[in-house]
């Protein structure tokens, strides 16, 4: 159907003012710039090689340049210091790292096997209340020869239910990791698992470096999970090289830290490499400097 004169006049002056008002503005809406996501640079707790009692170790955080850093539970931490340590030098426990999710498995066809990583669990809670952080990293099962995948799913699921009541009073969250454990390997199950265990306290915690391998962009989960992703970390990771140094691996971090505004993520970064002495993690905080953009 032909467009009388009158109706292409309506048409062009329509697109003219499109036109002016995406000049006036200087970009199209869909040009708009990202939100910079607010990030805080951490490191695990036993990455750090040198100094004897917490405050040292804490103190030397610092001065290369970390706001924070993860511990263990359980470990043999004096839990009285470390707290002492952290309030003294301004560095955060941002969150505990249930130490034992590997061998005490949620997922275990042995039910004791179960009960003990349960027990630890809920001590990862009591801890991270403890230190006043809001997270507790948690592998929720491993899909093995005698594990198949939704035996994983079912079990895991179970008995992290169990830990829930105790998350939502000290308003905590247990936030799933995302590891080479043969289970959780596309953005999809993910979201699936958090959002079956319909609760607050449970969460997402997302490894840019681990998920490489299945092939799926580090960006592409993160616009996924959105807000169920509470925390993230990092290592460096190539598909041809293997585990490589932080910031020469495949991770797109441009893209990474686009999908990280999109979905309003502000919050903690935290490395997860072999650590060292001073002259190492200060190596480890400029390579994160530059990739997440805070040199």
């Amino acid at each position: 159907m032909s467009l009388s004169r009158r109706e292409f006049n309506l048409s062009a002056a329509a697109a003219a003012a499109t036109v002016t008002a995406i000049s006036a503005t200087g970009f199209a809406a869909e040009e708009k710039e990202t939100k910079k996501p607010k990030l805080r640079k951490a490191v695990k707790y036993g990455m750090i090689g040198e100094g004897k009692s917490a405050e040292e170790k804490l103190s030397l955080a610092k001065k290369c340049g970390f706001e924070g850093v993860e511990v263990d539970s359980p470990s043999g931490l004096n839990k009285e210091e470390a707290k002492a340590a952290a309030e003294k030098t301004g560095v955060k426990i941002h969150g505990v790292i249930d130490s034992v999710h590997w061998r005490d498995t949620l997922s275990s066809p042995d039910e004791a096997v179960r009960a003990k990583g349960l027990a630890a669990l809920k001590g990862a809670i009591e801890d991270a209340h403890f230190f006043g952080c809001d997270t507790v990293l948690l592998v929720p099962g491993v899909v093995k020869e005698e594990v198949t995948y939704e035996q994983c799913y079912e079990r895991s699921q179970a008995e992290i239910k169990k830990a829930l009541p105790l998350a939502e009073k000290y308003n905590v969250k247990i936030a799933i990791e995302t590891v080479w454990n043969n289970f959780i390997t596309k953005p999809e199950q993910l979201i699936s698992f958090v959002d079956d265990l319909k609760s607050p306290s449970a969460a997402a915690y997302f490894d840019c470096s681990n998920m490489l391998k299945y092939m799926v962009p580090s960006a592409t989960w993160i616009r996924q999970l959105g807000k169920r992703m509470v925390k993230f970390d990092f290592k460096g990771y190539s598909h041809k090289k293997s585990w490589c140094p932080i910031g020469e691996g495949d991770e797109d971090w441009p893209e990474v830290l686009k999908a990280l505004g999109e979905v309003g993520y502000d919050g903690w970064a935290t490395a997860e490499v072999s650590g060292g002495g001073e002259k190492v993690l200060r190596d480890i905080s400029q390579r994160m400097d530059k990739i997440l953009g805070l040199a």
